[in-house]
């Protein structure tokens, strides 16, 4: 278990706060914000904060600045990206290729600015593909244009975007059956919750061992 070190950034969009679990040996950083309506206590998150270290992958936990500052609700998406640029040089400082990663939200904030900050790779957590009842409102273009090696981790039964509605694009996608956009997975599921999370685990564990 690694130790965990807090650490509080000044953005323009204010204050944001990373927790770190850094790797004993690291070899990448992982830098990964929660969505627009929950935190870093995210079962995903935590699940990847504990697993990876010990792969060589220092995980950076991101609070954007509105949920340091304690509102509810997410501020629009230039705002959020304004937040996560002013993060980036301490996500950077420990001189070690960065994935952008982030769950909802988080996701599309690391997807628009892969290129423009030099972001080694993208993880995408229940990528929002659409407002859940509106797939015409599609925001593929987001992912499609991250331009890094990116990885999609996509619950089977998320009303944000199923896996199938997916475009085929230069991405890796795996999906977690049966999980909601939370990765939450109904008690009939052939599948435990544990199980669920495994899956999501291990695919990055994979993946992110793939990466040169």
């Amino acid at each position: 278990m690694t130790t965990e070190i807090i650490e509080t950034i000044a953005t323009d969009a204010g204050d944001a706060r990373v927790t770190w679990h850094p790797a004993p040996r690291p070899r990448l950083v992982l830098a990964v914000s929660h969505g627009a309506g929950g935190g870093i206590g995210a079962r995903d998150l935590v699940a990847l904060a504990r697993a990876l270290p010990e792969h060589g992958v220092s995980v950076a936990l991101v609070e954007q600045p509105w949920r340091v500052a304690g509102k509810k609700l997410a501020p629009a998406p230039k705002t959020l990206d304004t937040g996560w640029r002013g993060l980036w040089p301490a996500l950077a400082a420990p001189g070690l290729p960065v994935i952008a990663g982030g769950r909802s939200a988080g996701a599309r904030v690391a997807c628009r600015t892969a290129g423009e900050l030099g972001a080694h790779a993208v993880l995408a957590l229940s990528f929002p593909l659409h407002p859940p009842g509106r797939p015409e409102k599609s925001r593929a273009g987001e992912l499609l244009g991250a331009g890094v090696p990116t990885l999609v981790v996509q619950g089977g039964n998320d009303p944000f975007g199923k896996p199938e509605e997916f475009p085929d694009g230069p991405y890796e996608l795996v999906e977690v059956p049966h999980a909601d956009h939370g990765f939450a997975v109904p008690k009939r599921a052939p599948l435990g919750q544990d199980e669920a999370v495994a899956l999501v685990t291990d695919a990055v564990v994979r993946w992110a061992g793939s990466l040169g």
